[in-house]
């Protein structure tokens, strides 16, 4: 499989320089007050460590993620608490610290999870209690107190300061404008907590996010995509693919084949050297048009007759002498109604999108169209479109 360094980047939306800073600097103040605070209560000779590495993973999730389920304030202090706990028990009863380590963890995760406190820092905590050395072995259960306890519960009130004075709420409760019981007007329609909590059962895997900002931020996309459509019908603009995979009409056969499967499409425009369309090869001209033989496709000697005496010339076994051509196109500015037709009757399955220029700008396919009519269909939207939703599934 192929990887490029789009795939190994995390799909993360996208955040302002005054958020990153915010980020940051509660981190830098968070430590160091934690660290100095710690320092000044142990006195000048202290014996016991005043700060453990593990309050550093804390600090990202309290001070950048400080929304995350993984941030809350029993997540700290339960998470951590109970890894202290499970790491001290697990150094003293397991002699090989790599054997008790592992233990350590993943008892831990099993604890938190059922006592919903889960704390990826907290993996860290049952680490050093049990990797820690002599000083760490030396404070017994007296190390669930101090560093991790107080540790936890000074960095915990320092990220409720300072989240709350730069202008975010925490602990993160999301706001209620009724004060009830009752959902907000803005995810009563739609996607319902139900349907939310059926598909997160089913998905079983630990997400980053809380079921009502999960619903909260549906229900904002809902509505921004109302906005979009409100503005006019929906026009191929909206729903084509852009990054499209053309080919050229001189290509080889096998070349065409290697990219209908490096790119798991279906069809590839046909264009010239300025992008103007001149044709476009399906799955199916591959399908019906060749002879397949080991090395890939080729052409077979009726399909070589036939195109000969047409042209008056050989074939040479390329992309054009299998393409469709001419192929149906549509514009930019195309309402998807005007599509129903040209792929229902004519069975057509992909049409190149064309610029005011003829150029190609996109693909239209059968999956992006019945994609929109069953969007609209579901939302109630347009009585028309649900008819043409079915007939083309």
């Amino acid at each position: 499989m192929r990887l490029s360094l789009r795939h190994l980047l995390p799909d993360a939306p996208p955040l302002s320089a005054r958020e990153r800073l915010r980020s940051a600097a509660g981190a830098l103040v968070g430590i160091l007050a934690t660290g100095l605070i710690a320092r000044l209560a142990l006195g000048p000779d202290p014996a016991l460590p005043a700060l453990i590495a593990p309050m550093g993973a804390s600090a990202v999730l309290l001070f950048a993620v400080p929304a995350s389920p993984l941030a809350q304030p029993w997540s700290i202090l339960g998470g951590n608490l109970v890894s202290a706990l499970v790491g001290i028990t697990a150094a003293g009863a397991i002699a090989d610290p790599v054997v008790a380590a592992a233990v350590a963890i993943g008892i831990a995760i099993g604890l938190m999870s059922s006592l919903r406190c889960l704390h990826p820092p907290s993996g860290a905590v049952a680490l050093t209690a049990v990797l820690g050395g002599p000083a760490i072995h030396g404070l017994g259960y007296g190390f669930v107190l101090w560093p991790v306890g107080a540790n936890s519960l000074v960095l915990l009130g320092i990220a409720v300061l300072f989240n709350n004075l730069t202008g975010r709420a925490y602990p993160h409760v999301r706001a209620d404008a009724h004060g009830t019981a009752d959902p907000a007007p803005s995810t009563r329609g739609g996607v319902t907590a139900a349907d939310l909590d059926t598909v997160l059962a089913a998905y079983d895997q630990v997400l980053d996010v809380g079921r009502d900002d999960l619903a909260a931020i549906l229900a904002q996309a809902q509505l921004e995509a109302y906005r979009r459509r409100a503005a006019g019908p929906v026009t191929c603009a909206a729903i084509m693919s852009r990054h499209v995979v053309a080919v050229a009409p001189h290509a080889p056969l096998h070349e065409a084949l290697a990219q209908l499967r490096r790119h798991r499409v279906k069809a590839l425009p046909v264009t010239d050297e300025g992008a103007r369309i001149l044709g476009i090869v399906t799955q199916t001209d591959l399908l019906d048009k060749t002879v397949w033989e080991r090395p890939g496709p080729r052409l077979g000697l009726g399909r070589r007759l036939a195109l000969t005496l047409a042209r008056g010339r050989a074939p040479h076994g390329s992309v054009e002498d299998i393409m469709t051509s001419p192929v149906r196109t549509v514009r930019v500015d195309t309402p998807i109604a005007d599509l129903v037709p040209w792929m229902q009757d004519a069975g057509l399955s992909h049409l190149p999108v064309v610029g005011p220029d003829d150029r190609l700008v996109g693909l239209v396919s059968q999956a992006d169209l019945v994609a929109e009519l069953l969007t609209e269909a579901v939302g109630g939207r347009d009585a028309e479109p649900r008819g043409a939703a079915v007939a083309v599934a």
